[in-house]
């Protein structure tokens, strides 16, 4: 009864601390209403603005590996032009140096000559003729170029040139290489010249 005579109480009978204490009920519903409010409206502006910043942190990695991307072509594109002027003035001075080494042996050779119309020392001239063709050898090898061995040995085809087949004069010389027609080179192990042989059968 006496929960019903409370409920049932006119507005103007209320006394001014149940209003103050219903004033502030209504405000604290409807602050908690604009806190909730304002925390999804942050919220929302969070989702937008994170895209923006993904899109920006990409784009930025983007500029970076293309950069590096241009730079390291742009190395790389003048190491191989340096690289081919460099091979170019190693081949040019190569052939400069051999070329000198020549003009060299030219020189022994005219010297000879020179003295072979003007002396009869045949002893002379053969001791002058075996010293420059000495020097021819060591020239040679000096450069990397060697001479094949061919007579005596087994023959193979990927390294000598058959001109002829003579019967062997034993039967171990079967296969075997018997003469040597011209002389063949190796320049390192590149042959250069294959040398042209006689083969017994």
């Amino acid at each position: 009864m006496g929960n019903n005579n409370q409920s049932n109480k006119d507005p103007e009978e209320f006394n001014e601390k149940e209003f103050h204490d219903w004033e502030e009920t209504i405000h604290g519903e409807a602050g908690d209403k604009m806190t909730d409010d304002a925390g999804e409206v942050d919220a929302a502006e969070d989702t937008v603005d994170r895209p923006e910043t993904e899109e920006d942190d990409f784009q930025q990695k983007y500029d970076d590996l293309n950069d590096s991307y241009l730079r390291l072509h742009a190395e790389f594109d003048n190491f191989r032009k340096r690289t081919l002027k460099e091979k170019a003035d190693l081949i040019k001075s190569g052939g400069e140096r051999v070329l000198l080494d020549i003009i060299m042996l030219v020189d022994d050779f005219e010297r000879a000559l020179e003295s072979l119309h003007k002396t009869e020392d045949r002893e002379a001239m053969l001791e002058g003729m075996d010293l420059i063709y000495m020097k021819f050898v060591a020239f040679l090898k000096q450069h990397g170029v060697s001479e094949i061995e061919t007579i005596g040995q087994p023959f193979d085809a990927d390294s000598f040139e058959a001109v002829t087949t003579i019967p062997a004069p034993e039967a171990s010389q079967k296969g075997m290489v018997v003469d040597c027609i011209q002389k063949g080179y190796r320049l390192n192990d590149k042959i250069i010249r294959f040398p042209k042989v006689i083969v017994g059968e």
